[in-house]
């Protein structure tokens, strides 16, 4: 018998487990994709060139949903187009600012700080203290949730969920009505043993699940709003007895400041906390199948722009079916189980900074001329997405050797790669047995995480994979240096390229992270996005007439430390700004 010989041995075994390898990583990847041969997969669901449809929504279905119960994203749009039952925990305090000690017999709004309800504390007299009752639940309430600014009383669509819900379609001529929508839609609710309804709690019932923690006199802020008139009967505001604004004081404009920051304590994840939302039963309007008469009216126009008013008939009672559905459902027992708000923070929490770093080191050289200033930044930003892609780089995702006469632009040598990337938070929940589990809710937001994921890890593995067929990846390659070759020729053109596709991912994901004030506002101020009733532009409102409701805020409508008044295009869009938290507040 021959010597075995140990080289050709070890080379032998080091080809096997090399195949092996590479086999165990095409079967892992491709196992939850069906029965397709993976050569038929890479060529339709992981094909790089495969960008999200016109009429996609999935990125609007993840962005309003993991954007529920938080202030900042709803302020900006605020023409919600979710519908969520919710509820409201035992031991959560409740708070109404009133003119008299009495409890409300009708149903009426209540806030969740009291630095809010406050606004609506007055005194019917010079010598009196303005009334604060505070109220506490005692069994969990049942709620509906209406996401955007729908307690805000504007038009253009804030209220347009709450009309569909009351009426079955949109009322413009109702919104100032807001006596008249409490009582209709808690008269509505009634049908599925609802206690009240948010953004701002609108409670239907005062003994019915509280009772008063406190009701107390508080001392009123003085050169505030004026002292009220007796009402007449059941009116929640009444009306002040001059149409002159008083004489500001530095203490309203600090209670006006107070009112902002409690708002501003729910802006962002995980939002406000008290309240409890039921995910396997929520409405979107951005569910397609289900609101089909809706995407035509949506086609071309900014999100901004999107309103629920050109819904048809047929789709209005889809939605009374489907809230019917929703509402008579117990909340026990139902659905899959799976933590969709946890979900949603994980995918924004790997990429939403990640991504704005990105984006800053592909600028960075965007004013240069330098071909070495161009080189190391390619060189950097290919090191952080590789950072980025750590855990979905497989080890048999190899590109072809440089200048192989087989290279392609196809990059169908990384799809393995890009489907690990797009698939590792939801392949889990692809078997047959796991949708059994699913609601029609949370089949939607399952569609827009994997729409979400897919998109950004096209774009991503994508990049990833044009710079391995650079040789950006090259260990021999420093940093400082320039590059040569074909590699130096092309770094200012991949600068501009991999610029536009991070551009345009951002701005189709258009996540709320991004949405702040730059540069970032001073230790003295507070970044604010501008919402009513603190606003400049009178587009929003009706004409008010003398003694109205809010007639005592000065025309303009000037925001504590602002320098003037906003043009119509800031409301249109409203862009954060930086206010005083510290005095002086006004100018």
């Amino acid at each position: 018998m021959r010597p075995v010989n140990a080289k050709l041995l070890l080379a032998l075994l080091s080809t096997l487990n090399s195949l092996a390898h590479a086999e165990l990583s095409r079967q892992t990847i491709f196992k939850s994709s069906g029965s397709l041969p993976s050569d038929k997969l890479i060529r339709t669901q992981w094909d790089f060139a495969d960008q999200p449809s016109i009429n996609s929504t999935s990125h609007l279905v993840f962005n309003t949903v993991d954007s529920l119960l938080q202030h900042w994203p709803n302020t900006r749009y605020r023409n919600g187009h979710n519908i969520i039952p919710a509820t409201i925990p035992v031991g959560t305090l409740l708070y109404h600012g009133t003119y008299k000690q009495e409890v409300p017999n009708v149903p009426e709004w209540v806030a969740t700080d009291p630095e809010h309800s406050y606004l609506f504390c007055r005194s019917l007299n010079e010598t009196s203290g303005c009334w604060q009752l505070t109220l506490v639940t005692t069994r969990p309430l049942k709620v509906l949730y209406f996401d955007g600014s729908s307690a805000a009383k504007m038009f253009g669509g804030p209220m347009d969920s709450q009309d569909l819900a009351i009426w079955g379609e949109v009322k413009p001529e109702r919104t100032m009505q807001e006596k008249e929508r409490i009582v209709e839609i808690c008269k509505w609710g009634e049908q599925y043993g609802l206690d009240g309804f948010l953004s701002e709690i609108m409670l239907c019932d005062f003994t019915a699940g509280v009772q008063t923690a406190s009701f107390v006199s508080l001392a009123p802020a003085r050169g505030g709003p004026p002292k009220w008139n007796p009402p007449p009967q059941d009116d929640a505001h009444p009306k002040p007895s001059s149409p002159h604004p008083p004489t500001r004081s530095p203490m309203f404009y600090a209670t006006l400041y107070r009112v902002m920051e409690s708002g501003s304590w729910h802006n962002h994840f995980p939002g406000d906390i008290r309240i409890v939302l039921d995910y396997s039963r929520l409405i979107s309007f951005y569910d397609t199948a289900t609101f089909p008469s809706l995407q035509t009216p949506r086609f071309g126009q900014k999100r901004l722009e999107h309103r629920l008013d050109k819904i048809s008939k047929d789709d209005a009672k889809v939605l009374q079916a489907r809230l019917k559905e929703a509402l008579l459902e117990t909340a026990e027992g139902s659905g899959s189980g799976v933590n969709w708000k946890g979900l949603m923070k994980v995918v924004t929490n790997r990429y939403a900074e990640r991504l704005e770093v990105l984006q800053y080191i592909l600028n960075s050289t965007a004013s240069s001329t330098s071909r070495l200033d161009a080189d190391i930044n390619i060189k950097k930003a290919h090191r952080h997405i590789r950072s980025m892609l750590v855990p979905y780089t497989l080890y048999s995702a190899v590109p072809p050797e440089r200048g192989d006469a087989l290279r392609t632009d196809s990059q169908s040598w990384a799809a393995p790669v890009f489907e690990l990337c797009a698939t590792m938070h939801t392949s889990y929940m692809d078997s047959a047995a796991f949708a059994n589990l699913m609601t029609p809710s949370e089949s939607v937001i399952l569609d827009s995480v994997k729409g979400v994921t897919k998109e950004i890890c096209r774009v991503l593995v994508g990049m990833w994979a044009e710079g391995m067929e650079y040789g950006l990846s090259d260990p021999e390659v420093d940093t400082y240096q320039s590059l040569q070759g074909e590699s130096s020729q092309n770094s200012q053109e991949l600068i501009t390229r991999w610029s536009t596709k991070v551009a345009n991912l951002m701005g189709w994901l258009d996540w709320s992270h991004w949405l702040r004030c730059r540069p970032a506002c001073s230790y003295e101020e507070m970044c604010y996005l501008p919402t009513w009733p603190f606003i400049f532009s009178k587009k929003p409102f009706p004409k008010l007439l003398p003694g109205s409701f809010m007639s005592w805020i000065e025309e303009p409508r000037h925001m504590p430390g602002d320098k003037g008044v906003w043009d119509e295009d800031r409301w249109e869009d409203p862009q954060p700004m930086c206010v005083r938290r510290v005095e002086p507040f006004a100018p």
